[in-house]
C-alpha cells in the first residue's frame, strides 16, 4: 500500500512503520531503516539517510549496523571515504563475533588501509571469521598458508582452507584449489582434479579460470587438445576483461589456430589487451604498427607501445624500441640508445639482443670496439642455441689476432652452427675437414659439408664440391656431378668456376 506525506512523496506503509519504530529509538528498526534507505526499498535511495539510520543503530552496539557503517566508509558511500573509520566499526562489530566484520577488519590489516599494516592481525581476524565458515576468510587463510605471509609456508593447510571455501562454492578458492592440483603442491599433482575446479570456478565466471581451462584446451597438456573449447574459454574470460585470455585470442585469430585467419580480429584483441597494459599484447601492436600489418605503417604508434611494453621489461618489445633508435624511425637516431634498449633485453636473456650487441663491440658501432665483450656477448647467445652467435664465436676464436685463438673451440661452434643449418658454417666446416685446419684432413666429411652448404645454394661450397668430383676427393671421381656443381656455382657468381667447366665437359662422356 503506498501513502503519500503532506510534501508530496510516497513511501510503503512497511517503510513508515519502519520509521516510526526507528524514531522511538529501537536499534533493529533503525538498521532496517537505513537498509531501506541504502537500497531504495519503500523510499528514494540515499546513502546518506542510510548512513544516518545506520550510525544509530551502530551506536546503541548493533553489530550488523556497525558492519554496514564501516562497509559505508570503506566504500565512500553517502560519506566522505575513510579506512579508519572503517576499521573502528569494523573492530566493534568484530568483537561481537560478526563474521563479515571480522573478514573485512582483516582484510584491511592485510592491505595497511586506515591501520598499520600487520599479518599477524589479519591472520587472526581470518581465522576467526574462518571458524564461523565465512569462505571468503577461508580462502584467504588458505593464500596466507600457501604463501609464507604471516605464518610458515604449509601448502597442507593452505588445501584445507581452500578446500572449505570450495567445497562452499567459492570460486577463488576453487580455482587456488585447481592451481595446487594442477602443481603438485601440497596434493599428489591431478589433471583431471585440476580441470575439475577450474571448471567449477569457471562456470561461476571466474576470468582467471576460465583462462587457466582455456589454457589446458589450447595446449592439450594432459588432456585431448580442443581448440574450439580453448576458444570458448578465453573468449568468456576476455569479454570480462581479462588481459591475457584477450592476448591469446589475439594470438589464435593471428595464426588462425581453430579459426579463419583473421588480422582485424586479433588487432581488436591485441589492442584490448594492451590497452589493460598486457605487455606481450603491447609489444605485438607495437610489431603491427612497424611493419604495417593490418594498419597502416605508423613508426610512432610502434614506438609508443613497444614503449609501454619495454618499461615493463618485456624484452621483445626492447629489443624493437633498440631496431626503431638505431634505424631511427618514429624517433631520433640514436644509437646509444638503441643499445640501452638491446642491452636491457640482452640481459634477459634475448637471443637478437645478444648476438646485436656481440656485433656493436666486434665492430664498434656506437660502443668502443671490443672482441672480448663481443665474444661474451656471443657466447650468451651462442649457449642458447643461436646458430648466428655460434658461427660468429667461431670466427673470433679462429681469429689468430683476436683475443683468444682456439682452434678447437672454433671447430667445436663451427660444428654447432653447421648442425643446425647455418650455411657458413657448413662451408667453413667443410672448408677445414678438407685442408686439414685445426682437425685431421678428412674428405670424406669435406664432401659432406660443403654437399650441406652447396644444397642451400652456397657458390663456394657448390665449386667446390665440383672440384671434388672433378678430382675424386671423399668420392669417385664423376666428371657429370663436377659439370653440375660447376654450372652452378658459376650461375650463382662465382666465376672462377668457368675456368674448369671445360675440363668438367670434355670428361662426360658423350652418346654415340
Amino acid at each position: 500500500m503506498t501513502k503519500y506525506t503532506p510534501d508530496g512523496s510516497t513511501h510503503t506503509a512497511e517503510f513508515l512503520r519502519v520509521k516510526q519504530q526507528a524514531e522511538r529509538g529501537i536499534a533493529n528498526a533503525q538498521h532496517s531503516l537505513g537498509f531501506m534507505y541504502f537500497n531504495g526499498q519503500g523510499v528514494a535511495q540515499s546513502f546518506e539517510l542510510a548512513v544516518v539510520w545506520y550510525r544509530q543503530a551502530a551506536m546503541q552496539g548493533l553489530e550488523h549496523a556497525q558492519y554496514n557503517l564501516g562497509v559505508m566508509y570503506q566504500k565512500g558511500q553517502g560519506v566522505e571515504q575513510n579506512y579508519h573509520e572503517a576499521a573502528a566499526w569494523y573492530q566493534l562489530a568484530a568483537e561481537q563475533g560478526y563474521a563479515a566484520a571480522q573478514y573485512n577488519l582483516g582484510w584491511l590489516y592485510a592491505k595497511g588501509q586506515g591501520l598499520e599494516a600487520d599479518t599477524q592481525k589479519a591472520m587472526h581476524w581470518f581465522s576467526k571469521a574462518a571458524e564461523q565458515g565465512d569462505a571468503g576468510a577461508q580462502n584467504n587463510l588458505g593464500m596466507m598458508y600457501d604463501t609464507g605471509k604471516g605464518v610458515p609456508q604449509d601448502f597442507k593447510q593452505a588445501i584445507a582452507w581452500y578446500r572449505k571455501a570450495a567445497e562452499q562454492g567459492y570460486a577463488r578458492a576453487q580455482f587456488n584449489l585447481g592451481l595446487r592440483y594442477d602443481n603438485g603442491q601440497g596434493v599428489p599433482q591431478d589433471v583431471g582434479q585440476a580441470m575439475s575446479w577450474y571448471r567449477k570456478a569457471a562456470d561461476q565466471g571466474y576470468a582467471p579460470a576460465q583462462f587457466n581451462l582455456a589454457l589446458r584446451f589450447d595446449k592439450g597438456d594432459g588432456i585431448a587438445q580442443d581448440s574450439q573449447k580453448a576458444i570458448l574459454w578465453y573468449r568468456r574470460a576476455a569479454e570480462q576483461d581479462h588481459a591475457s585470455s584477450q592476448f591469446n585470442l589475439g594470438l589464435i585469430y593471428d595464426n588462425g589456430q581453430g579459426v579463419p585467419r583473421d588480422e582485424q580480429k586479433a588487432l581488436d584483441w591485441y589492442r584490448k589487451a594492451a590497452e589493460q597494459g598486457h605487455a606481450g599484447a603491447q609489444n605485438n601492436l607495437g610489431l603491427r604498427y612497424d611493419h604495417g600489418q593490418g594498419v597502416p605503417q605508423d613508426y610512432q604508434q610502434a614506438q609508443l607501445w613497444y614503449r609501454k611494453a619495454a618499461e615493463q621489461g618485456y624484452p621483445g618489445a626492447q629489443y624493437h624500441l633498440g631496431l626503431l633508435y638505431d634505424a631511427g624511425h618514429g624517433v631520433p637516431m640514436d644509437h646509444q640508445e638503441a643499445i640501452f634498449w638491446y642491452r636491457k633485453a640482452a640481459d634477459q636473456g634475448h637471443l637478437r639482443a645478444q648476438f646485436d650487441l656481440g656485433l656493436r663491440y666486434e665492430t664498434g658501432r656506437g660502443v668502443p670496439k671490443d672482441l672480448r665483450k663481443a665474444m661474451q656477448w656471443y657466447r650468451r647467445a651462442a649457449e642458447q642455441d643461436y646458430a648466428a652467435a655460434q658461427y660468429n664465436l667461431a670466427l673470433l676464436f679462429d681469429n689468430d689476432e683476436g683475443p683468444q685463438p682456439d682452434s678447437a673451440q672454433a671447430n667445436g661452434w663451427y660444428a654447432k652452427a653447421a648442425a643446425q643449418g647455418h650455411t657458413l658454417a657448413q662451408f667453413t666446416l667443410g672448408l677445414r675437414y678438407d685442408n686439414g685446419q685445426g682437425l685431421a684432413q678428412d674428405y670424406a666429411r669435406a664432401h659432406h659439408w660443403y654437399l650441406q652448404a652447396a644444397n642451400q645454394g652456397q657458390a663456394r661450397a657448390q665449386f667446390n664440391l665440383g672440384l671434388m668430383y672433378l678430382a675424386g676427393q671423399g668420392v669417385r671421381a664423376d666428371a657429370g656431378q663436377a659439370l653440375t656443381w660447376l654450372t652452378m656455382a658459376e650461375r650463382a657468381g662465382f666465376s672462377a668456376a668457368a675456368r674448369y667447366l671445360k675440363n668438367a665437359a670434355a670428361r662426360v662422356a658423350v652418346p654415340g
